[in-house]
């Protein structure tokens, strides 16, 4: 590992003098993948760094503790223990800077909402959702946008797209796919029972044209007339487009722009992202070795979270963790639970390597 670590110290080194010559910007492109790939090694020099001065400080003191008195020996002793510990501390989490990183970890992202089993009550629990990471994107300086939104006359989800742009977006939110189950008296309810019901979370690393290429052959393209809100413009003109990849039979529809061609720019943005996901999940599925080190699947239909409004907490199932926090975690308040996904998910990665 040592070895290893110096030759990426060596990279870093001479990436930070190529980027601070003169000529540096000549070729845009060189100097913005340089500057990448410097950035994407500053943590790991850094804790390497850090590793090596806590190394030094230890030979120092079992330098100095064969000529020291029992008084001294017993001072370097204690501090010799507590620099083991540190180094201990950062050999982990160098191991863990190693593990390859997710290609998609800094990309934006597709989040898809639906309603599930459970009715208007369902409906109104994906309206709970939607806010929440809309909550969590305004906390991590994240932008939204609604692509496409179809809301019933309550107010709940029937179905949602929403873009979320922001470095890193992907890697905070890409372990929140699946099914989110809710134990709740539903505003619907009159005689105060509590009903269970669900909604479906899918979130999709948002594919450039250039990363899926789609063959303009293997489109239907339909338009019709929008519904729901948005004045009489939106539903006397056919503005709405609906597109069918007919090789995959996958169907994106868009309605929320006055323009067609808008409504098809924004349709393809959900496409792309959804085959560049279809086409990744088949390839990840003949990998046997990564299905394993995965804190879930990334499956629609597994089980995920349940939030308990009575009881006011929030079990994320893969982990085990239980939080009775549950208003500030709809609040957008969710970085407990998603910190411990992540970890869960090195954890898990380094263990696999580990056995490998």
């Amino acid at each position: 590992m040592l070895n290893r670590l110096r030759t990426i110290k060596k990279r870093y080194d001479e990436l930070g003098h190529f980027l601070s010559s003169p000529d540096a910007m000549n070729d845009m492109k060189i100097w913005q993948d340089a500057v990448k790939e410097h950035s994407s090694l500053e943590e790991l020099v850094a804790t390497f760094n850090e590793y090596e001065g806590v190394l030094n400080e230890l030979s120092s003191l079992n330098e100095l503790i064969s000529e020291a008195d029992s008084e001294m020996k017993e001072l370097i002793h204690s501090e010799s223990v507590e620099l083991t510990q540190r180094s201990e501390a950062l050999a982990e989490k160098l191991k863990i800077l190693l593990l390859p990183k997710d290609p998609n970890d800094d990309k934006n992202v597709m989040i898809e909402i639906r309603a599930g089993t459970g009715g208007e009550e369902a409906a109104l629990f994906g309206a709970v959702l939607l806010r929440m990471y809309q909550r969590y994107a305004e906390r991590h300086g994240f932008k939204t946008e609604l692509i496409n939104q179809g809301f019933t006359e309550m107010g709940g989800v029937k179905e949602v797209v929403m873009a979320l742009k922001g470095k890193g977006a992907y890697s905070r939110l890409k372990f929140e796919s699946g099914v989110h189950r809710v134990q709740r008296v539903p505003e619907t309810e009159s005689q105060g029972r509590i009903h269970t019901s669900a909604a479906t979370v899918a979130v999709l690393p948002e594919a450039e044209a250039v990363e899926v290429d789609i063959n303009p052959g293997d489109l239907r393209i339909d338009t019709y007339r929008s519904s729901g809100a948005g004045g009489q413009h939106v539903n006397k003109t056919e503005s709405a487009i609906r597109i069918t990849h007919i090789p995959t039979g996958l169907v994106v529809q868009c309605q929320d722009e006055k323009s067609q061609i808008k409504n098809r720019e924004q349709a393809m943005r959900v496409l792309r992202s959804r085959l560049y996901e279809l086409y990744r999940s088949e390839r990840d599925a003949k990998e046997a070795s990564a299905r394993k080190s995965q804190v879930g699947s990334g499956d629609r239909s597994e089980r995920i979270r349940t939030y308990n409004f009575p009881q006011g907490r929030v079990t994320d199932h893969r982990i085990g963790l239980t939080l009775y926090k549950l208003a500030e975690f709809v609040d957008g308040d969710m970085d407990e639970v998603i910190d411990a996904l992540i970890f869960a998910d090195r954890t898990a990665k380094l263990s696999g390597e580990t056995e490998e």
